[in-house]
């Protein structure tokens, strides 16, 4: 489908005022604290809308369509184990109450107080690699969405990629986090609108209730294509299956409590008790963040299945898009793609913030003799910023996934989650924690998803044993390091 002339007017008119509302903010950016963490004045309502914009991109649209389109309705049920995760962790304010008192701005900064600079350090090298690793692939799955949802060609896809980012870029790096709070909730609007929108339109296309009949007969083997998982049982031995679902429960929990993004509004919030009310209130948007875009997935199924089969170049991650070319009519293609270009340019520009942010604060500044001064750190992190948008740009084009969308997130994201998760858990609430145990589950932890990742495709490595190793080795290695090796002043 090519878009019309109203469509680009409306897609126009969002991204100049959305780069107008983003620019506005320089003037407010007065250090690095304003620039990071927004000065820790966020309130509850902004709080959700940017956590809740940061957290739900067009790569977020791309891999729960291809969970719908893979696994049917079944693939929703990560997004009701994360909203679980999310709503346990608000209530008791596990990690986030005291990691929001300790007064960082990020989270290996907590663990120079505890375990020493250079256990900081070291975290901090995880939670780049591991936060980089991730986000390389959003600019592409970005891509595939607005060039087969477009109908835009194929080549164009490097240069709707290298645009998008330099918008992002440009307000992001002039404003931080103060611009990106502000674009958040335009983006959270916009982006409310086309979710309900199009998947109002995805159950009149397929028929309502009759989506339901028409995934049974594709998993009965009916129809043009079988469907090869379970599309409504996610404990189905041809589904997720329990391993499966106990590592998203732990992989969640650690994400709610230690995912820089996520932390980051934790750490702008007002006090603990923001916090803490952002996340409960927040809790059931992460099922909606599952459940509407896997039904398009699953829809695009059902249509293309009836149609005899997907077309030539067409895959399950494209489907989706393809499909919604095909049944969004003029003028709400425009205010669709306008809203994912909402959920793509939050997304974008919370996390160039976030590791720019832990770049500066835990790899640059522990290695300066001489502090920088306050316009030096701001300039610093401003061209971090930049750096990262290069790296992610040339990343996204050359890097081959190992597997379905979600499962590469899942583990780049476990590189880090389960040794800094299992580390944060120790530092806080076990005295007898010690440095040389904390050395041991950085690197212990990193050891399944690095593999998963070098020779998952060769070997055959399930992502969920990858995963559950991180958290396994991870603790093993805080324990026995621990009591093999404590502190001097535990040992006393």
């Amino acid at each position: 489908m090519t878009l019309s002339p109203f469509d680009w007017l409306i897609i126009i008119v969002y991204l100049v005022g959305c780069m107008a509302a983003g620019l506005w903010m320089r003037r407010y950016v007065k250090g690095v604290e304003d620039f990071a963490v927004a000065g820790r004045e966020m309130n509850v309502n902004l709080g959700i809308a940017s956590l809740a914009a940061t957290e739900m991109g067009l790569v977020t649209i791309m891999y729960t369509a291809q969970l719908g389109f893979e696994k049917g309705l079944a693939g929703a049920s990560i997004g009701v184990i994360m909203a679980l995760a999310f709503w346990i962790v608000g209530r008791t304010g596990f990690i986030i109450g005291p990691l929001r008192m300790a007064g960082v701005m990020t989270i290996p900064e907590l663990f120079e107080k505890r375990f020493g600079g250079r256990v900081r350090w070291l975290a901090g090298l995880f939670v780049v690699l591991g936060g980089l690793l991730n986000m390389g692939i959003f600019l592409r799955l970005g891509g595939e969405f607005l060039v087969w949802a477009t109908g835009l060609p194929p080549s164009w896809l490097e240069w709707v990629m290298t645009g998008l980012l330099g918008l992002v870029l440009i307000y992001t790096a002039l404003g931080g986090m103060l611009s990106v709070l502000v674009t958040d909730y335009l983006q959270f609007l916009v982006m409310g609108v086309g979710l309900v929108l199009t998947s109002v339109l995805v159950l009149i296309n397929v028929g309502g209730f009759d989506l339901v009949d028409s995934l049974q007969a594709a998993w009965a083997g009916a129809g043009g294509m079988k469907m090869a998982s379970h599309p409504f049982n996610p404990f189905h031995g041809s589904s997720l299956g329990w391993g499966y679902l106990l590592w998203m429960l732990l992989l969640q929990i650690a994400a709610a409590t230690t995912w820089q993004t996520v932390i980051s509004r934790v750490l702008a919030a007002k006090d603990a008790a923001t916090a803490r009310s952002m996340f409960t209130r927040t809790s059931f948007y992460f099922v909606g963040r599952f459940l509407l875009p896997g039904l398009w997935g699953a829809a695009a199924f059902v249509y293309f299945a009836n149609q005899g089969g997907l077309p030539e170049g067409t895959t399950s991650l494209t489907a989706m898009p393809q499909y919604l070319g095909v049944i969004l009519p003029v003028g709400i293609i425009g205010i669709v793609i306008a809203a994912m270009l909402a959920a793509e340019m939050s997304t974008d520009s919370g996390y160039l913030l976030t590791w720019a942010t832990v770049i500066y604060n835990d790899l640059v500044t522990p290695c300066l003799r001489k502090p920088l001064s306050p316009r030096g750190r701001l300039l610093l992190t401003r061209l971090l910023v930049l750096g990262i948008g290069v790296f992610l740009l040339f990343y996204g084009l050359w890097y081959e996934l190992p597997g379905n969308a979600w499962d590469y997130l899942a583990v780049t994201g476990n590189i880090y989650l389960a040794s800094v998760f299992t580390l944060l858990v120790g530092g806080l609430y076990w005295k007898r924690a010690s440095r040389t145990g904390a050395y041991a589950a950085l690197i212990l932890g990193a050891v399944g998803p690095v593999t998963f990742l070098l020779l998952g495709k060769q070997f055959a490595i399930a992502p969920e044993v990858a995963g559950t190793a991180a958290f396994t080795l991870a603790a093993a290695g805080l324990i026995a390091g621990s009591l093999l090796k404590p502190n001097r002043a535990t040992a006393a």
